[in-house]
């Protein structure tokens, strides 16, 4: 018998559609968000537990002696995959695919205000002020250049098409043919795409090809009038050497719900630089649209069933 332990937010119904699933196992249900939350889980149930579903701190793994399978709620599972922090043998899968829509929603938005200058409007209506700022930008006979081409760059790209977007470029690890995209092209060739791109739109994993993609010297091959986005990791962005680019004029916006480092430090430039939009790494998150959480469930179930019935897993890491 497998004890499974679920970390999501179930209600009654939720949790028996589990227990449906899975009749022959035990099933314990404690919801948690964060560190503290993951504090919370006793002992006994670390030491009973063989299959985790949700997230636990790296660090806390090695508290769950009889782990054979973790199942995160997270789409980037890097820190897991770090030496040492499971055991030989434990299978890890991610969340790949379940945060499409409220992801891309997101990173749209965000450029949406950038176009729109929503961000300097809002200044002025905390300021009492009745002032037209001007030109604004359309998506329509633009051209978008996307990092990654995974589930929530091809919703971005669906969306960014609704909206008249002439040109949609992916950028993976080959130049195969993707959905959503009018071209794709290794991610080696973004030197001569940068300047092409009206919107730069980052939904790139943390490895050593994306650690500092954007460097001060590919920012700066960016078109003057662009907007840069990112909803995927941190890293790949040199967010110090951003800010002196927008500082200098060099850009329309940047959309950040993700920064290096994260949380970004109180004094970093990066807060003040004319037309940053950051939001502190909320795009994703289950608690913010149920069609995530949702989503999360049912590729929650699907795994389990297909781990009971040792058919393959989807989106295993190791």
């Amino acid at each position: 018998m497998e004890t499974i332990l679920h970390l999501l937010p179930l209600t009654p119904g939720e949790q028996d559609r589990f227990r449906t699933a899975a009749p022959n196992e035990e099933h314990l249900f404690l919801p948690t968000s964060d560190r503290r939350g993951a504090a919370a889980i006793p002992q006994d149930w670390r030491e009973r537990t063989t299959i985790l579903m949700g997230f636990v701190p790296p660090e806390d793994l090695k508290t769950f002696p009889n782990l054979k399978w973790v199942q995160s709620w997270n789409a980037g599972v890097d820190p897991y995959l770090a030496p040492g922090v499971l055991r030989e043998g434990v299978v890890l899968t991610c969340a790949a695919g379940a945060y499409g829509p409220a992801v891309s929603e997101h990173m749209l938005a965000m450029l949406l205000a950038i176009y729109k200058r929503l961000p300097a409007y809002q200044d002025q209506q905390n300021s009492h002020t009745w002032t037209d700022l001007g030109h604004v930008r359309s998506l329509r006979g633009e051209t978008v250049l996307v990092g990654g081409t995974g589930d929530i760059s091809r919703h971005f790209a669906r969306l960014c098409r609704a909206l008249g977007a002439k040109t949609i470029i992916g950028l993976h690890r080959s130049d195969a043919p993707v959905e959503d995209f009018d071209q794709t092209f290794p991610l080696s060739a973004i030197d001569s795409l940068l300047p092409q791109a009206d919107v730069v739109a980052l939904a790139l994993p943390h490895n050593e090809d994306t650690t500092g993609l954007l460097d001060r010297r590919r920012l700066l091959l960016m078109k003057p009038d662009a907007v840069l986005l990112n909803a995927g990791r941190g890293s790949a962005i040199d967010c110090a050497a951003l800010a002196e680019v927008l500082n200098q004029g060099h850009l329309l916006g940047a959309g950040l719900d993700v920064t290096n480092p994260e949380p970004l430090p109180p004094d970093h430039p990066l807060w003040d630089a004319p037309g940053a939009l950051i939001t502190p790494h909320t795009a994703g998150g289950y608690n913010h649209m149920q069609v995530t959480l949702d989503q999360l469930q049912a590729l929650f179930l699907d795994n389990l069933n297909r781990y009971l019935s040792g058919q393959p897993l989807r989106s295993r890491m190791r």
